[in-house]
């Protein structure tokens, strides 16, 4: 079991900006899941697309790929050792945005199946057509909806 000052040194160890997209991360997440509880998912996007504000989108697409991967490890990080370990959409719109902060566009998506006789839902995120937070199966698990969820009007300009 890794104690408190054993996880304080590795938080230390880390760059300063991987430290601070921690911290950033573990606040967010739980804002996110409750904004989600209250509010409508589209007014939810609308305002993590005004907390990013505007950023010049990054086209570099081996940088892009470098970096998304290594956001969505750090988000992981929040999600398993921070307060509040939030359900797979809290989580993915956490990502996205944290995403979105650093001008990398990805996807917000959400797929379906039957399951013990209900619908069961799942969220993920998607970066240059791969998956970053879940396995890359889920879309033969589920049956994803056509498009990404997030509006044409909230995409990068």
């Amino acid at each position: 079991m890794v104690t408190l000052l054993g996880k304080l040194h590795k938080f230390r160890a880390l760059p300063r900006d991987e430290r601070r997209l921690l911290v950033v991360a573990a606040g967010a997440l739980p804002i996110i899941a409750v904004g989600v509880r209250v509010m409508r998912l589209e007014r939810v996007l609308s305002w993590l697309v005004r907390l990013a504000g505007r950023r010049d989108l990054v086209t570099d697409r081996a940088h892009t790929g470098v970096r998304a991967k290594r956001i969505r490890q750090v988000a992981g990080w929040a999600t398993d050792h921070g307060p509040y370990r939030g359900n797979c959409l809290s989580q993915s719109l956490t990502l996205w945005w944290l995403l979105r902060r650093q001008g990398i566009e990805s996807e917000l998506r959400i797929g379906v199946r039957k399951h013990a006789g209900g619908l069961e839902a799942h969220a993920w995120v998607e970066c240059l057509g791969e998956v970053l937070n879940d396995r890359a199966d889920v879309r033969e698990r589920l049956v994803p909806f056509d498009g990404a969820i997030v509006p044409r009007s909230l995409r990068f300009d």
